[in-house]
């Protein structure tokens, strides 16, 4: 079992909340850590069982009866009317646990939840379980995890980067063969199920279970196709008339097919970096899937040699960076409300804007082993950024062998396998 940086997030949080929501795509290890950290008496119930659904949805108390606490409900979206009588039982041992002096009775870890349809499921559970519930966030393998240091991931802020450090040197090749595989546990762990073979069945078993029977998607070829037309656009502006164009549908269609994209936790949408929140809210947003071996294959990416050669090669690698700066925070415990991207109307971008006490840290990612200053932020855009708030360490991810400063710049160049 390959040790996860998120392990000592939920052991942390679940001390003090009596409800974690763990949350994530299909088949990224949830109910894997959840069983690998549970203690003995905490029970496991999966409601992918028919029997166990049927319970959930029809007689919640007495599935509750059935399955008491400690407990991990996994796929806890198909019955979301538990979380009104999840939140009953809290409340019921919290008022026993502060007056009645039955030390016992604490819930603090009582429900460890999983759900793979984190948006379709947030409105029940802030309705329902509001400061009663820890929402956590999990992905694929992040490649510390994958190398066996997990304790070394940790937020990714520019201003915190040692320069100091040494690092393993790793080629362009190796980059890319690990941009091409993913970082979906099954495939690291066990790669002789066949790459090709696992993606597939991924892409038939999610289409059938989450978008024609839970959301309601009935042309499953189209939204195939679909979802292969936002895989190339990874990266880079979501321009919905053009990929409603593509698929052959409208693009109010494509907006809801690209909720259900995110919804599940295959696609992240980055706001742009404005001064004004409203500016932000209505700005035309970056997407980027949050598997790379996943976006390759919807790609038809065939080899990590003709993902190399591709014009997609720039794309990837950015989607790479951006998906192991979301777990550095995400296995964490933090959030990325305070992750951007940066474009003026000059057409000039920063990837990724960071910003942490009222300062931001702008980072390039940059296919290249010796990244100048040229390669960071020109000289205009940091300007620009200045006008609303201070600007602090920038950053190029790339593929130095070293974390070194770069010349000129206020700006450390970063290995990307040392995200």
């Amino acid at each position: 079992m390959i040790e996860r940086t998120i392990s000592d997030t939920i052991l942390r949080i679940s001390s003090a909340w009596p409800v974690l929501f763990l949350t994530g795509p299909r088949q990224v290890g949830k109910s894997s850590v959840l069983n690998m950290l549970k203690e003995k008496g905490r029970k496991y119930v999966s409601l992918d069982s028919i029997s166990a659904r049927d319970l959930a949805v029809n007689d919640p108390q007495a599935f509750l009866q059935k399955y008491s606490p400690p407990v991990i409900i996994d796929e806890v979206q198909y019955a979301p009317n538990l979380f009104s009588y999840i939140k009953i039982w809290v409340d019921e041992h919290r008022y026993e646990y502060k007056f009645g002096g039955r030390k016992s009775a604490d819930p603090a870890g009582a429900f460890w939840l999983t759900g793979s349809q984190k948006f379709a499921l947030m409105k029940g559970v802030q309705e329902s379980l509001a400061g009663r519930v820890a929402i956590i966030d999990l992905l694929g393998f992040s490649y510390k995890e994958i190398v066996g240091k997990p304790k070394e991931s940790n937020p990714f802020w520019p201003d915190e980067i040692d320069t100091r450090k040494e690092t393993v040197t790793r080629t362009v090749m190796e980059v890319y063969r690990d941009i091409w595989n993913g970082s979906f546990p099954e495939l690291i762990v066990n790669p002789a199920i066949g790459r090709d073979k696992f993606f597939s069945s991924y892409m038939q078993t999610y289409i059938e279970r989450d978008v024609r029977d839970y959301q309601g998607v009935t042309n499953e070829l189209k939204f195939y196709r679909f979802a292969r037309a936002a895989a190339v656009r990874t990266g880079n502006l979501m321009n919905y008339e053009d990929l409603a164009r593509d698929c052959d549908i409208d693009r109010r269609t494509a907006q809801k097919w690209l909720d259900t994209l995110q919804a599940s936790g295959l696609v992240y949408l980055l706001p742009p970096y404005s001064s004004n929140l409203t500016n932000r809210i209505i700005k035309t947003p970056k997407i980027y899937f949050l598997d790379t071996g996943l976006a390759c294959f919807l790609a038809n990416i065939d080899t990590q040699q003709a993902l190399e050669a591709s014009y997609l090669n720039g794309a990837m690698l950015e989607t790479h960076a951006f998906c192991e700066i979301l777990k550095s925070f995400w296995h964490n415990g933090k959030d990325t409300r305070n992750l951007y991207f940066y474009r003026d109307a000059n057409k000039k971008e920063v990837d990724f804007v960071l910003e942490k006490n009222m300062t931001l840290y702008p980072v390039e990612v940059k296919k290249t082993t010796m990244p100048s200053s040229n390669d960071y932020a020109n000289k205009g855009i940091i300007e620009n950024l200045k006008k609303s708030k201070p600007v602090g360490k920038g950053a190029v991810i790339c593929l130095s062998p070293n974390i070194t400063p770069i010349p000129k710049a206020d700006a450390v160049a970063v290995p990307v396998w040392e995200l």
